[in-house]
């Protein structure tokens, strides 16, 4: 009896995921039929609840979002530059200035 129940590839799945031998599955329980499976407990059908639970459906991508996702990026990324380069920039002519009024100096003292 055992060996009639584990030619059933969904039994053979069933007892892998849970361990015991499940009373019956009809052949769409593991299918990608648009009906949800079904138990046979005591000679009646039951509806499993895993056929009840929503699947997300996946989409292409769309052109459109990835273009205003690839500019805020882009935009993102040349503003934390630009801010990098402003200090910088600041940096330098902060030292030249403080060189040419003559509070700082290149050459080592002695």
């Amino acid at each position: 009896m055992l060996s009639c129940v584990l030619r059933d590839k969904a039994s053979r799945y069933w007892i892998l995921l849970f361990g015991r031998v499940p009373v019956k599955l009809n052949n769409h329980s593991l299918s990608s039929s648009s009906s949800p499976p079904t138990l046979i407990r005591g000679g009646r059908k039951v509806k499993m609840a895993a056929g009840k639970v929503a699947h997300a459906t996946l989409k292409g991508p769309s052109v459109v979002k990835e273009i205003v996702i690839g500019i805020t990026l882009g935009l993102a990324a040349g503003t934390v530059w630009k801010m990098h380069h402003w200090n910088e920039q600041r940096k330098v002519r902060t030292f030249y200035d403080l060189l040419q009024k003559g509070e700082i100096s290149v050459v080592a003292e002695e």
